[in-house]
């Protein structure tokens, strides 16, 4: 068997008495959408911010595409490959679409931002900016003030700016959060339309998501991995049905 794009042993963080990921193992194969649920509290989100590397783990190894990335902060793993969209969604409101796009590019490509001068000039920038937007459907919304778009386009222009740093691996934090069914639905049907070309870890809530697009299911119960398996196998195991899925285990 190949080895897995991304690979998680033993990763624990406590915050003073809370032991949110406690001795986590978890492959993500390559190409895959790979999920993550369980209850709040079960450490999630918190085990985003460790793989992204916004939270340095207190014990346990992270390697990604073959490489020991344990030490490396959110900037180095970015430059690597991974790339992250936020519970809330995390935009710069005051500048157009097509602006919040550049930025991303300009910044994969290990320029500082240039505020001083409008990104959109730089051919460089916006060329593949305009990619990006086509790509997730906003390149007809590129010159409008991002913080004015519906709360929808706002978690697609997000994505948008984590595609432009061209990832290898996306970790998307409930991507479907306050939306109504509609903007839920148009969002599944982006995501899917991503899966096979990018590997995808997914945390969601939303378990018609979860079960539409995962390939396979982790499920997490006080900050450990209490199964992992296709939606088949997680739907039918008995510990998670009854720990998570709210049904009796002997229905």
């Amino acid at each position: 068997m190949a080895e897995p794009l991304l690979a998680i042993r033993g990763l624990a963080k406590r915050f003073g008495g809370l032991q949110a990921t406690d001795g986590v193992d978890l492959d993500v194969v390559q190409g895959e959408t790979h999920a993550i649920i369980g209850p709040n509290g079960a450490g999630k989100t918190t085990l985003i911010g460790q793989l992204a590397g916004d939270l340095r783990p207190d014990a346990g190894t992270m390697r990604f595409g073959g490489r020991d990335v344990t030490a490396l902060d959110a900037p180095a793993r970015s430059r690597l490959g991974l790339a992250r969209s936020f519970q809330i969604t995390s935009i710069f409101r005051d500048l157009t679409v097509l602006d919040n796009v550049a930025l991303a590019v300009q910044a994969h490509a290990g320029h500082s931002f240039r505020f001083w001068r409008s990104a959109r000039a730089d051919h460089a920038l916006r060329v593949p900016a305009l990619a990006v937007l086509a790509s997730v459907g906003l390149d007809g919304r590129a010159d409008v003030l991002a913080g004015n778009l519906a709360h929808g386009e706002q978690r697609r222009l997000e994505i948008a700016m984590a595609l432009a740093t061209k990832p290898r691996l996306l970790l998307l934090d409930e991507p479907v959060a306050g939306m109504g069914l509609e903007e839920s639905q148009r969002m599944v049907g982006f995501l899917g339309a991503l899966k096979g070309g990018l590997t995808i870890v997914l945390v969601e809530h939303d378990m018609d998501v979860v079960f539409t697009l995962a390939d396979r299911i982790s499920v997490m119960v006080y900050g450990r991995i209490l199964a992992t398996g296709t939606p088949e196998e997680v739907r039918a195991n008995a510990a998670v049905r009854k720990a998570y899925l709210g049904e009796d285990a002997a229905a």
